[in-house]
C-alpha cells in the first residue's frame, strides 16, 4: 500500500532542511573570545575585535617599515581569530610608529619580533585570546606567527622568521611572507645589540620601525 504524506510531515521535513543550512554556513565563521587584561592595560586606545571572525580564505597585508615593505599572506582558515585580531589592530593603527624590539639569530631561533608598543614584551592591546595550534606547527623561513607569554596569552605581538625557528609548536601561525624577505635579510645583516644573557638575542643594531600595516 502506498504511503500518503500528510501536510504536517512534509512541513517538518522542510523545516529540518532549513535548520541544517546555517550549520553548514557556520563553517566559514569562527567565534573568538577577547578577554580584558586589567593588569596589562592597552598601550594605545584600541577596541577589542568583534567576536565573529571569517574562517575561510586569505588576506594580503603589507608591513611598511623604515627598511622597506614586507608583503604577507594571512591565512584565515588556519588562524581565524589571530588574523581577525591583527587586521583589527592594523585598521585602528595600533602598529603605526611602533618598533620591532627583538632580533635573534642563533642556531635555534632566527626571528624578528614586533607588535609591542613600549619595549620587548611590553605594551599590548589590553586583552588576550586563545592559541590556534594543532601541535604540528613548524616555523620555516618566512613564517609569520603570534608571540605570546604562555598558553592562550596572544595579544598584539607577532614574529617573522628570517631563517628558521626550532621551537615547540605553541605559537599560532598567521601566514607567510610572499615578498620582502630581502628586507629581513638587511635587518639581520646590520647586527644585534647583545642582550644580557645572549649576544645573539637583543635589539636590532639599527632600529626597525613599523610605519604601518595596511
Amino acid at each position: 500500500m502506498r504511503k500518503r504524506w500528510s501536510v504536517a510531515v512534509v512541513a517538518a521535513l522542510l523545516a529540518s532542511l532549513t535548520v541544517a543550512a546555517p550549520a553548514h554556513a557556520s563553517a566559514s565563521v569562527a567565534r573568538c573570545v577577547f578577554t580584558p587584561t586589567p593588569d596589562d592595560p592597552a598601550a594605545k586606545p584600541v577596541r577589542a575585535p568583534r567576536s565573529r571572525a571569517k574562517a575561510r580564505g586569505t588576506v594580503d597585508v603589507t608591513i611598511r617599515t623604515n627598511y622597506g615593505e614586507i608583503d604577507v599572506e594571512l591565512d584565515r582558515a588556519n588562524a581565524p581569530c589571530a588574523v581577525h585580531n591583527l587586521l583589527s589592530l592594523a585598521r585602528q593603527r595600533f602598529y603605526d610608529k611602533t618598533r620591532c624590539w627583538r632580533l635573534t639569530n642563533s642556531a635555534r631561533l632566527g626571528v624578528l619580533q614586533c607588535g609591542d608598543v613600549y619595549a620587548a614584551e611590553k605594551g599590548g592591546p589590553g586583552y588576550k585570546f586563545d592559541d590556534e595550534v594543532t601541535g604540528k606547527e613548524t616555523y620555516p623561513r618566512g613564517t609569520v606567527a603570534m608571540g605570546n607569554f604562555g598558553p592562550d596569552t596572544n595579544g598584539s605581538q607577532f614574529f617573522v622568521v628570517h631563517s628558521f625557528a626550532n621551537i615547540k609548536p605553541a605559537y599560532t601561525v598567521l601566514g607567510r611572507v610572499t615578498k620582502g624577505m630581502r628586507v629581513l635579510d638587511r635587518i639581520v645583516a646590520n647586527g644585534i645589540i647583545p642582550g644580557p644573557t645572549d649576544p645573539l638575542d637583543g635589539a636590532p643594531a639599527k632600529p626597525v620601525k613599523i610605519l604601518g600595516i595596511r
